[in-house]
């Protein structure tokens, strides 16, 4: 994969401090999975960028490969790779994601 798309995926993650590739949209989201972890987002009222990969081939199959993922959608919070949106659902469900998202200084701890 061309290191161009790599150093695009890092710009967006450093410039932003929540990223999600997705499917779509925020505003229309255009899978169930991509979906969800916007609702979550939504729900916990944190901003983010979200990046459409349907747009973008170079950045649908960049993003696989820069972090050894192979779906989308993928969330990163202050350059760490979270994950997709069974781990993003399990982690809000039991609270984690609310800790990690508070020890990053994105949200006030419950």
């Amino acid at each position: 994969m061309d290191n161009v798309v790599f150093d695009r995926i890092r710009k967006e993650i450093k410039d932003n401090d929540v990223v999600l590739f997705m499917k779509g949209t925020a505003a229309y989201p255009q899978c169930g999975f991509s979906a969800l972890v916007v609702q979550v987002l939504s729900h916990l009222g944190i901003p983010f960028r979200d990046i459409n990969v349907l747009e973008d081939n170079d950045i649908r199959e960049g993003i696989k490969e820069f972090t050894d993922w192979p779906t989308i959608p993928q969330l990163y919070v202050k350059g760490e790779f979270v994950g997709g949106s069974d781990i993003v659902r399990e982690m809000y469900m039991s609270g984690e994601l609310q800790e990690l998202l508070a020890e990053k200084g994105l949200m006030n701890a419950a």
